[in-house]
């Protein structure tokens, strides 16, 4: 079997915050400006995003994969990073979903 290279997604977990404790918006709201969608970008430990009313935010993530279905593999792994992250700030959150851009994909139809 001929291992295939691997392939890289760029991974954007969006939700909603919900039920957040006092210190959690706190926190959040005096961090705001440090997490602004305008000076993100797609790393893999990932970046945080959220909008000032703390209502809506994003992780954007570079993932690798070399998986049989890497797009499904790598929407996994970016669900299960941000649920980790959102879970280990204690950040209570809702309506997580992701979309993946296969950027392998997107550089081959370039060169050619």
């Amino acid at each position: 079997m001929i291992e295939q290279s691997p392939r890289v997604f760029r991974v954007t977990v969006r939700g909603r915050f919900a039920l957040l404790s006092d210190p959690a918006h706190r926190y959040l709201a005096a961090a705001q400006q440090e997490h602004d969608i305008f000076t993100s970008a797609y790393t893999p430990e990932g970046t945080f995003t959220y909008d000032a009313k703390l209502d809506f935010f994003n992780l954007r993530y570079e993932i690798r994969s070399s998986a049989d279905q890497p797009a499904d593999d790598a929407a996994q792994r970016g669900m299960d990073e941000a649920s980790l992250f959102l879970g280990t700030m204690k950040f209570g959150y809702r309506d997580l979903r992701v979309d993946v851009v296969d950027m392998t994909a997107m550089w081959d139809s370039v060169r050619r």
